[in-house]
């Protein structure tokens, strides 16, 4: 086994050795990767890799009236770690993304043999995209759906320590699909964009084929002022500071059919008694804007997902053999970028569920950007408000570095 591990390794350094006589380095400042360029000019490569270190306390509080007594709960891991490789080839209309999640508490493991293979979800992003003429562009692959602004962001720019309740519960999440997008301006600043798609519906690397139906997302964007610097829209904090006000304000729709999933691209399998995967249709609606000027950042989310006929999925002999998480929620999240590059934040949730508990986040944050969103430590405090009375108070703290 250790000849083969060494014979693989030595394949694996001839042909990257190789591939390096034939390009170039370009050196670039921390946070931008490891760029290459091809002699003949047919392909760019950038390489990137992050990883976040967190470290999280949770005190439920007692309420003796509900049954519930004090309890807490410190945790600390490797929140994400990512390798990413991003550019273009053979010509710059064509680009191409791949991202890998190597840590345990991020590539989301094997638990659905059946469904994944018994293999973790390293994948993440795995897609092309063509700028095929003007504003037009075709993607293909799987990645990010056009969903609510907050799950789009990277999760190496956010402006807390990670997204809120109403993106965790709601949003839909990556997929495999084909999607057409177009961009186009209206009169001197007024931008709009227009992306339609459909996808399996399943989620990311599902493997066990069509169950029945397919999902179709749709959303569109409107910039009146003009575009953010640095696509500022999708980055959370005014990493940025724009010398003039910029809005961005999109809406989401996305219908999918026999949903198979109890959050459509997300949670448990939805299984009848003969083992086959079955569902309903699931709609979301999301709308949402960023909003900048100078150190001044503000994101505001609404969400509502239904499903046909009630949230329960039924058998033939009418048990209930799952539940979607269906509801809707709120996100309002503001903050302050001092000159020193600290930054104070406040974010509420309210989450209203139509068959689960409903929940209120209160979120204080603070935090320290020593090279934007490349290398900063980022802290949060949340109260959470329960409706049936066991409340939670979280602390959480977070190194990013992104090479």
């Amino acid at each position: 086994m250790r000849k083969i591990i060494l014979a693989a390794l030595t394949v694996i350094i001839v042909i990257f050795s190789t591939g390096l006589l034939s390009a170039q380095f370009i050196p670039a400042k921390f946070g931008k990767g490891l760029n290459i360029n091809g002699v003949d000019s047919t392909f760019q490569l950038r390489i990137g890799f992050r990883f976040q270190n967190l470290i999280v306390a949770e005190w439920d509080l007692a309420d003796e009236a509900q049954g519930f007594v004090a309890d807490n709960d410190v945790n600390a891991f490797v929140r994400r770690s990512r390798l990413k490789f991003d550019g273009w080839a053979y010509t710059p209309k064509l680009k191409y993304k791949l991202e890998l999640a190597l840590s345990n508490r991020d590539n989301g493991g094997g638990g659905n043999s059946r469904n994944f293979n018994n293999a973790a979800n390293i994948i993440l992003d795995a897609h092309v995209t063509y700028n095929f003429y003007k504003g037009f562009s075709v993607r293909f692959g799987q990645g990010k759906l056009a969903s609510n602004r907050e799950r789009v962001i990277s999760s190496g720019n956010l402006q807390f320590v990670d997204r809120s309740r109403l993106n965790s519960r709601f949003n839909i999440d990556r997929d495999v699909f084909v999607r057409l997008g177009h961009k186009h301006k209206i009169g001197d600043n007024f931008i709009m964009i227009e992306n339609a798609s459909i996808s399996s519906g399943e989620g990311k690397n599902h493997l066990t084929g069509f169950n029945g139906g397919f999902g179709y997302t749709y959303r569109v964007e409107f910039l009146p002022f003009g575009s953010f610097q640095s696509k500022g829209d999708y980055v959370g904090s005014s990493i940025k500071r724009e010398s003039t006000p910029k809005l961005a304000v999109g809406f989401t729709y996305d219908n999918n059919n026999d949903a198979g999933r109890t959050r459509g691209q997300n949670g448990s399998f939805i299984t009848n008694s003969e083992g086959d995967i079955v569902g309903k249709d699931l709609n979301t609606f999301f709308a949402d804007l960023m909003f900048k000027y100078q150190g001044l950042s503000v994101m505001i989310e609404y969400a509502d997902k239904e499903a046909e006929d009630g949230p329960n999925v039924f058998d033939v002999d009418d048990t209930i053999i799952g539940t979607y998480y269906t509801g809707s929620s709120y996100n309002i999240a503001t903050g302050y970028m001092f000159q020193n590059n600290i930054e104070f934040a406040v974010r509420y949730t309210d989450v209203k569920a139509d068959a689960a508990t409903d929940e209120k986040h209160y979120t204080v944050g603070l935090n320290k950007f020593f090279v934007g969103h490349k290398l900063k430590l980022q802290s949060d405090f949340s109260f959470i408000d329960r409706a049936e009375g066991q409340n939670t108070t979280m602390f959480r703290t977070q190194l990013d570095i992104h090479f």
